[in-house]
C-alpha cells in the first residue's frame, strides 16, 4: 500500500473514533509501530486536532468542536464522486445547495486534465434523470421538498415528533415515532408508529405543513413501540406464493416495507407475509395495484376481502 493511501485511510479511521492509540493503529493496518507513529506525526502536520494521552499504548483523541483537515482523494477517487453526483440528478434529494457549493469547490481543486476527464464522464454517461440536452455537472436544480431538509435536522436531535398534515380537504396533527424516513416511486416517505391511533402508518413528506418534536412528558417509551411493533407484525393478513414470473416483478419495484422469503435454493419460489391495513383507502389501493403488477404467477393463501374480490374479479385468481 502506498504511504498516501495508507495516510488517508488513517485519517478516515481516526475520523471515526474519539480516541485510539498506536497499537490499535498497527493491528488495523499491519505497520511496525516506527511507521504508525510517523504517520500519526505527518497528519498532526496537516492540521488534524490530535492530543496525546500518557499511557503505555501511546493514547490519542480527536479534539471536539475542530474543523477536520481535507482528506486527499485519487484521482478515481474524485471519478467515482462525480458519477455519484451524476447518477443522483432529479432526485430531490436534501442539502441541494450544499451539493451544489460541493461541486464548485471540487471542481476549482482539480487539475485541467481532471477535469477534461470529468467532461468526458459527463459526455458518454447517462443516468435515469440526466437530462441529454444539458448533462452540465453543476445542473442540480433539482428541489427537493421544503420540508425535506427541516425534517431530517430535527430527526438528528429526535424521533418523537408532532406532525401537522393535510389530509384530503382537512388539516390533522396527531404525535408519531419516526421509524424511517425513505424514497419510493420518486416520493419520499415517513415510516412511523402513530401514537395516537398505536399503529405504523406510512406519511408523505408532500403532505406535511409542520412537524416540531413532541413533548417528554407524553411520549411512550421506544420499548414499548417497538414491542407493539413487533406484535402487529405478526399479524399477518396477506400471506402469497410467488413463482419466478412473479419474483422477475418483484424485483423490478417492490414496496419498501415488502420482503421476500425464499423457498428453495435456486430461489425460483418464494413467501410474503405482509400486513395490510385495509382501513387505509390509500394503502390498500396502493397494494392492490402492487398485487396485479406481480401478475398471475402468484397464489394468495390469505388474503383480505377487499383486496381478493378485486384481484379475483379483474385478473380470475383463486384463493388457494
Amino acid at each position: 500500500m502506498k504511504k498516501v493511501e495508507r495516510i488517508n485511510l488513517i485519517m478516515r479511521y481516526i475520523n471515526n473514533r474519539a480516541q485510539f492509540t498506536i497499537s490499535e493503529i498497527m493491528r488495523e493496518f499491519n505497520i511496525s509501530r516506527s511507521t504508525a507513529i510517523r504517520d500519526i506525526r505527518e497528519i498532526e502536520a496537516m492540521g488534524m486536532p490530535l492530543v496525546a494521552e500518557v499511557g503505555r499504548d501511546g493514547g490519542y483523541f480527536v479534539m471536539n468542536n475542530s474543523v477536520l483537515p481535507t482528506i486527499r482523494f485519487t484521482d478515481n477517487e474524485i471519478k467515482a464522486l462525480f458519477i455519484a453526483f451524476m447518477a443522483t440528478r432529479n432526485q430531490q434529494l436534501p442539502y441541494l445547495k450544499s451539493r451544489h457549493s460541493l461541486t464548485e469547490k471540487l471542481l476549482a481543486l482539480l487539475s485541467e486534465n481532471l477535469q477534461e476527464d470529468l467532461v468526458v464522464l459527463n459526455q458518454i454517461l447517462q443516468f435515469e434523470g440526466t437530462n441529454p440536452h444539458n448533462p452540465d455537472l453543476l445542473d442540480l436544480s433539482d428541489l427537493p421538498h421544503p420540508m425535506l431538509e427541516q425534517l431530517i435536522q430535527i430527526l438528528l436531535l429526535d424521533s418523537y415528533l408532532l406532525v401537522t398534515v393535510k389530509e384530503g380537504r382537512g388539516i390533522r396533527s396527531y404525535p408519531i415515532y419516526l421509524l424511517h424516513l425513505y424514497r419510493e416511486k420518486s416520493v419520499w416517505h415517513i415510516e412511523a408508529f402513530n401514537m395516537e391511533e398505536e399503529q405504523r402508518q406510512t406519511i408523505p413528506v408532500d403532505q406535511l405543513l409542520d412537524v416540531i418534536t413532541y413533548p417528554v412528558k407524553k411520549r411512550e417509551s421506544k420499548k414499548k413501540i417497538l414491542q407493539r411493533l413487533n406484535k402487529q407484525e405478526e399479524a399477518f393478513n396477506l400471506v402469497l406464493e410467488l413463482g419466478p414470473k412473479a419474483i422477475a416483478q418483484y424485483k423490478k419495484y417492490h414496496p419498501f416495507k415488502v420482503s421476500l422469503s425464499y423457498t428453495n435454493p435456486y430461489q425460483t419460489t418464494a413467501l410474503l407475509k405482509m400486513f395490510v391495513n385495509i382501513n387505509r383507502g390509500e394503502e390498500l389501493t396502493e397494494i392492490t395495484n402492487w398485487l396485479l403488477f406481480l401478475g398471475t404467477d402468484i397464489k394468495l393463501r390469505e388474503v383480505p376481502c377487499a383486496i381478493s374480490n378485486e384481484i379475483k374479479e379483474r385478473l380470475g385468481l383463486y384463493h388457494a
